[in-house]
């Protein structure tokens, strides 16, 4: 497993970290034994950081987390966590009164005294133009409620903003073979600012798995069947945006891609993990399998250009006129 720095925070996170929103049961219901031993098989792939939210299952993901840490003390593990989104979306709510309630909630959730990172959660663009917010954050980490603050955005143009505010630690963005918009302008800024980028849904809700075909279903309580149309939240967390249907055509022509002897879901994470200015990686798992094989696509030689090549050019043909505007 390679290292990198997590950008302002000073800290050194594994290029392969462990995203945990499937753990709060929003991708279909998850038993706390099975959430253990996907936290535990992820550690012992080398995994140092675990990416959550106190909105994922109302708090579930991060108390499994938190049980985690208290069974594994001097696990080297950095926790991000993220706060915003229980409340409505309006620029009055992202005060330092309910920021502080959110990350009292957090601590308590994972039994620390000090978040090692939050996130604010994907708010409207407003939120991120506010001195007011980003002195709220200023204040949590001068009271050592939080050790370091960044920001989890759904446009580029919001992580632009953020990127150029002197606290900001990381920013968490949707990046995939799906979604290569990013490339252009965020990961140059924030490698030049010396900002972390986090790489999240980076398998495209699993479609470039290539275990999908378009008669294959989801559960009433897994998001890419309720929020296909963005009816609960941002359509782009929901298969980076894309039309199921045309998501399915292009997976198969990434998997084509694939070298020998590298599952497609693998490649796309190891394809992320070979970029310039990437800290981390979150691919989520619902079992010990799926984390351990998304641990080792960090050990995969360089896919090559040809490969990246292939990746834009299946972009170009089936997202870039939808996806490239939007987001």
């Amino acid at each position: 497993m390679e290292y990198r720095s997590l950008g302002r925070t000073g800290r050194t996170v594994s290029v392969i970290g462990l995203g945990t929103w499937q753990l709060g049961a929003d991708w279909g219901e998850v038993e706390p034994a099975d959430a253990r031993a996907v936290l535990d098989a992820a550690a012992d792939a080398g995994v140092t950081f675990f990416d959550t939210a106190d909105v994922y299952g109302d708090g579930r993901s991060e108390s499994f987390i938190g049980e985690w840490l208290r069974d594994n003390p001097g696990n080297g593990v950095t926790v991000a966590t993220k706060m915003g989104r229980r409340l409505e979306q309006r620029l009055e709510n992202y005060s330092l009164e309910n920021f502080r309630a959110w990350t009292d909630r957090s601590r308590r959730n994972l039994r620390i005294d000090t978040l090692d990172l939050v996130q604010l959660h994907c708010p409207p663009s407003v939120v991120f133009e506010s001195d007011e917010v980003f002195d709220a954050l200023d204040t949590l980490v001068s009271e050592e409620a939080i050790a370091s603050y960044g920001v989890s955005v759904e446009e580029t143009a919001q992580a632009m903003t953020a990127i150029a505010r002197p606290g900001t630690a990381t920013v968490q963005i949707i990046v995939n073979a799906f979604r290569l918009k990013p490339l252009d302008e965020v990961l140059p800024a924030a490698s030049e600012a010396g900002v972390g980028i986090i790489a999240r849904v980076p398998l495209a809700s699993g479609l470039l798995s290539g275990k999908y075909t378009e008669s294959t279903t989801f559960s009433e309580k897994d998001h890419r069947n309720y929020n296909r149309g963005g009816d609960a939240f941002d359509v782009g967390e929901t298969f980076s945006g894309v039309p199921f249907e045309d998501g399915v055509r292009a997976a198969r022509e990434f998997a084509e891609l694939t070298p020998d002897g590298v599952a497609p879901a693998q490649a796309a994470i190891a394809w992320l993990a070979q970029l310039d200015g990437l800290s981390t990686v979150i691919p989520g798992a619902r079992n010990v399998e799926q984390a351990r094989s998304n641990a080792a696509a960090g050990s995969i030689p360089d896919l090559g250009g040809d490969f990246r090549s292939g990746v834009k050019r299946i972009y170009d043909a089936y997202f870039r006129d939808a996806v490239h505007p939007r987001w």
